[in-house]
């Protein structure tokens, strides 16, 4: 029993020191931010202000672990964004059309994690760089949500749609108990499966990869699958929060995605990422976002910000994979 107990503690101790040596560095980051912005403006800590960042958290949260799988395998998902719009438009039509919200839902989600299966297909058969690819479609899911909605809002008075981030159980609000399932999921097939790891393996040198036997073609169909259902799920939270969808929702969402994984120590250049890196990388872009909008900084300095942030977070992680290599 002593035994048993002092290797789970060991366990327990080596994961914990893992953690901070990956993670350290951001977190450090976060804590700095949250007590800037404290002493900066007096409405940061407020509820509303709190309301705020974490509907943004949620939404860029989802997307980011969508970038993540992706990156892992090396490739890249520029569509993400394009999605949100395109889901939450479709949710709508489902409920306008007295669907229940749960079938509505998974239709969406399924329609999601198609059009990644299209997209993840034609990368994989094609040879064609994914950032091309995902580019390209990228405009073919943003105009069919453009056309189907005939460019307006399409809205719905459906309960249970506005319930999706507004509901709470036992005090918890229900995007954060979903965040934590995705997490939790995403944990267990990154970790835990043959198929995680040879994600990780497709990703951190294709080539053996290939060579060992691993269907890499298969492995990239899949991730992009996984990408466009849980993409569709973020673009569900955003329709929630205006009960309505919009075909220009999400424009721009893919970039704050990016930042968030790079951020969380995911390689830009693919093998390398973690679950719980990227929900921090999320934190930082949240509350980065939310406070640049406290202190009123213009939209377009915003941007500038964002894209140096990014610029310098894959500086640093190829900085790290060459002193490695």
């Amino acid at each position: 029993m002593k035994s048993t107990k002092t290797k789970n503690e060991n366990r327990l101790t080596i994961m914990l020191k893992d953690f901070i040596k990956t993670n350290g560095g951001i977190l450090i980051a976060l804590a700095a931010m949250f007590l800037f912005l404290s002493f900066a403006n007096q409405y940061f800590f407020t509820s509303n202000n709190m309301a705020n960042l974490f509907n943004y958290f949620t939404t860029n949260c989802v997307l980011a672990m969508c970038m993540m799988c992706v990156l892992i395998t090396g490739e890249i998902d520029l569509s993400i964004s394009s999605f949100v719009a395109l889901s939450g438009i479709v949710l709508c039509v489902f409920l306008n059309r007295g669907m229940s919200f749960g079938i509505s839902l998974l239709l969406t989600i399924l329609i999601g994690a198609l059009v990644g299966i299209l997209t993840g297909t034609v990368i994989a058969f094609s040879g064609m760089p994914s950032f091309i690819v995902t580019l390209a479609m990228q405009g073919v899911i943003r105009g069919s949500a453009y056309i189907i909605s005939a460019g307006e809002r399409i809205s719905s008075a459906d309960e249970w749609l506005f319930n999706l981030t507004s509901k709470r159980y036992l005090g918890v609000p229900l995007p954060t108990i979903i965040i934590l399932v995705i997490a939790v999921l995403l944990g267990l097939l990154l970790y835990r499966t043959s198929f995680g790891k040879h994600m990780y393996a497709a990703g951190g040198n294709r080539e053996a990869a290939i060579y060992s036997g691993i269907n890499v073609k298969k492995i990239v169909i899949v991730t992009f699958a996984i990408s466009g259902a849980l993409a569709c799920l973020a673009g569900s939270f955003v329709a929630s929060r205006v009960t309505s969808g919009q075909p220009s929702a999400g424009a721009g969402y893919e970039g704050d995605a990016v930042a968030a994984a790079v951020l969380g120590g995911t390689a830009f250049t693919g093998g390398r990422g973690t679950v719980s890196g990227v929900i921090i990388g999320a934190l930082v872009i949240g509350t980065l976002t939310n406070g640049m909008n406290l202190l009123e900084i213009n939209a377009y300095w915003q941007q500038i910000c964002k894209g140096l942030i990014i610029m310098l977070a894959v500086m640093i992680d190829t900085v790290k994979q060459r002193r490695s290599n």
